[in-house]
């Protein structure tokens, strides 16, 4: 088996090439010096290949694609027309004009992307009665102080990468909408600036988000925190029941990283994707939204 790493934009792949290597050679393209080389040290037997036509040019099957926001949609668009399984790492889209041009593309039932957090094995059992829900609630605590020096500049910028409220904001998003369906609309979206200053997005934000069920919810955005977790909190008649997502003594299983990387495995093997396009483009409308708003309120 050969998988191909197109891109290494994020620290995801990284991760992502952990759990891959146990199953099959591995293949990556980066142009970065500097972030090449990191990948390199790791995984000495990986071929490098200098650009993504030499990688789409060999025999693959599989590709994980992890290029800056404003290159997703050419580059899953070539990768597309070879026909292999594709992960795209979140968020797939971060602007309306790159949500327009994902939305032109043929993409096919063995294409995924989504937060690693919906294959969280501390989420994967949680089922929702949508009888008895009400209203829900995800809290997203994640430190973004890393862009607060300029690192990876383009995350942070609203126009580019989307900023907190998108880069963030999906693993709430994205947790609600796996529970109640994509049927969601945003009513409502705040961000604000309160600790890391020098940020050219938010370090703080709030989602409003309501279902074609009636169902109404908020995802909370904390991006000013000393440790990473992800809350989801489903409100009933009966009472409230939540569910806690933090990273245990290995992150890699539980923050659903191995788990996302074996569901890329199994559209390799020949299975459909676990998470309906129109699921993720749902999740990425909401945050689209969610970043013009906060942007104009």
């Amino acid at each position: 088996m050969r998988i191909a790493l197109a891109g290494l934009a994020t620290s995801h792949p990284y991760t992502d090439a952990r759990t891959l290597a146990r199953h099959a050679e591995l293949v990556v393209w980066e142009p970065d010096p500097e972030r090449l080389r990191r990948f390199a040290e790791e995984h000495p037997t990986a071929k490098v290949a200098t650009g993504l036509d030499e990688v789409l040019a060999g025999e693959l099957d599989g590709v994980v694609l992890t290029v800056p926001n404003p290159e997703v949609p050419e580059a899953l668009g070539r990768v597309l027309e070879t026909g292999v399984p594709c992960f795209v790492n979140k968020p797939a889209a971060a602007t309306r004009a790159q949500l327009d041009a994902l939305r032109r593309l043929p993409v096919h039932e063995r294409v995924l992307s989504a937060s690693v957090l919906r294959f969280a094995p501390a989420f994967a059992g949680v089922r929702a009665d949508l009888e008895d829900v009400s209203s829900v609630r995800a809290t997203v605590r994640h430190d973004v102080g890393m862009w607060a020096d300029g690192y990876n500049a383009w995350q942070d910028t609203p126009g580019e990468g989307g900023g907190t409220m998108v880069t963030m904001g999906i693993h709430g998003v994205e947790l609600l909408v796996a529970l109640l369906g994509p049927d969601v609309r945003l009513v409502g979206a705040a961000g604000a600036r309160r600790h890391y200053r020098t940020l050219r997005s938010e370090d703080t934000g709030v989602l409003a988000l309501r279902w074609g069920s009636g169902i109404v919810g908020t995802v909370e955005i904390l991006g000013v925190s000393e440790g990473n977790s992800y809350t989801v909190t489903l409100h009933g008649r009966h009472g409230s029941e939540s569910v806690v997502i933090e990273s245990g003594p290995d992150p890699v299983q539980g923050l659903g990283y191995a788990g996302t990387m074996e569901a890329f495995l199994g559209m390799v093997r020949g299975g459909p994707s676990p998470v309906p396009w129109e699921q993720t483009l749902a999740i990425l409308e909401v945050l689209v939204s969610a970043r013009e708003q906060a942007a104009t309120g």
